[in-house]
């Protein structure tokens, strides 16, 4: 435990030294504004941490969960949900058990859907698979296949937008844990909360594509791009660009550097020569980020194996994004 702790705590100087190792860089694509919203909190389970994106001339780019550097040091994971000065946990474990039921498979791929008993907002998004159409839905989730069982990887709630994340699990070990959530679409808000409108979810399974219909206009293409133990990819493709609000989001929670989902920020701003990388909590944000990372580089009680995220590649649809690279490639 104690070489492990060590290991952790050079994997964090190494990170907090060398942003450009985490990820490589999209130079020459279009720049983005980046606004910090976060707030501090006490309670773990509660989502503090708000980045927005902002461009008017944005149509495409691509969302990235890696593993965190110092996965190979985590000898013991953590998972369970802490409820530490959170006022709301009844509301929380209070709702039974959700109706469970698979709306796709394939030899390789499966689709869940969960139907909860409650949910913070009305189901108004529906699912569409093929000719079949469901309402009422309040979780996606996307299985792929290995060894001796089934591996989920990306989680999607229809009715506030919110998506998670994760690469498949390294050989030998055990599924990680999901982590930060993002926005895809023209970002509004419902009680103080960030939220993406969603008309309809359709998912084809031939293509691995999801379309998004926004309830405001406008849609969006989101391909499963590339997904194996190192990181999962998500290419997105709006059909016309977001103006007058943010056209992504990241979301996180932040309690303290040893009790949180994400804890660093780095952005790439346009013509600067390196990564600029600050805590999470006194990032001021950026006018014009061609990459923006968010995760964390020193061990957290927290889904301790959780990936870091990465935005990036951003155009004008004109050109394909540049590839930025795997985290663990660097």
């Amino acid at each position: 435990m104690r070489f492990i702790a060590r290991s952790a705590m050079w994997l964090a100087l190494v990170g907090m030294l060398a942003p450009s190792a985490v990820v490589a860089a999209s130079r020459g694509m279009l720049a983005v504004e980046v606004t910090n919203r976060s707030e501090p909190v006490l309670c773990a389970e509660k989502d503090n941490v708000t980045l927005t994106l902002a461009s008017p001339a944005v149509r495409a780019f691509h969302v990235e969960a890696a593993h965190p550097a110092y996965l190979p040091t985590v000898a013991a994971d953590s998972f369970e949900p802490d409820w530490t000065a959170c006022e709301f946990k009844g509301e929380a474990v209070a709702a039974g058990p959700p109706e469970r039921m698979t709306i796709y498979e394939d030899i390789e791929l499966w689709v869940v859907a969960h139907k909860g008993q409650s949910f913070w907002r009305e189901a108004r998004t529906k699912v569409r698979i093929g000719d079949k159409v469901y309402a009422g839905l309040h979780l996606l989730q996307v299985w792929v296949i290995r060894p001796m069982g089934g591996e989920e990887v990306l989680v999607l709630y229809p009715q506030d937008g919110y998506w998670r994340l994760r690469p498949k699990s390294p050989p030998g070990r055990a599924p990680t844990a999901f982590g930060s959530s993002f926005l895809i679409g023209p970002v509004a808000e419902d009680k103080g909360r960030p939220v993406v409108d969603l008309a309809e979810v359709a998912f084809d399974p031939k293509t691995r594509t999801f379309t998004l219909a926004f309830a405001a206009g406008g849609s969006a293409r989101v391909v499963l791009a590339e997904l194996d133990a190192e990181r999962h990819r998500l290419e997105v493709t709006l059909d016309k660009p977001i103006a007058g609000t943010p056209f992504a989001a990241l979301r996180s929670m932040f309690v303290t550097r040893f009790n949180n989902d994400a804890a660093e920020v780095g952005v790439l701003e346009q013509g600067a020569a390196g990564w600029r990388e600050e805590p999470v909590m006194q990032f001021k944000g950026a006018k014009a980020a061609t990459d923006v990372w968010l995760g964390r580089t020193a061990l957290s009680r927290h889904n301790t194996s959780a990936p870091d995220m990465v935005l990036g590649g951003f155009s004008d649809g004109s050109r394909p994004a540049r590839d930025a690279g795997s985290p663990a490639k660097r």
